[in-house]
């Protein structure tokens, strides 16, 4: 399925939409790591939980579960939340 990257994660894979492949968030997740090692860290904390400043976007309704199951016709998209001031 195709999953589109934030700017911040580019320098894993280097383009904006890569294709992986996952029964669920968390598996998708493995596979891009698996393509692309370190970015799944980038996502997921140590207990394996989405971090709180990364959104998930299944054919664009917001997920926050990675036990979320997928298609493989999903569209999915990661979103890194940006702070300061």
């Amino acid at each position: 399925m195709k999953v589109v990257l934030p700017g911040p994660l580019l320098s894993y894979t280097e383009k904006r939409e890569v294709e992986a492949i996952g029964a669920t968030l968390g598996e998708l997740l493995v596979d891009l790591d698996r393509q692309y090692p370190g970015l799944r860290f980038r996502v997921l904390d140590e207990q394996d939980r989405l971090r709180s400043h990364v959104r998930f976007f299944v054919n664009g309704e917001q997920v926050r579960d990675p036990r979320h199951r997928l298609l493989p016709t999903d569209d999915v998209q990661i979103v890194q939340a940006l702070s300061g001031g």
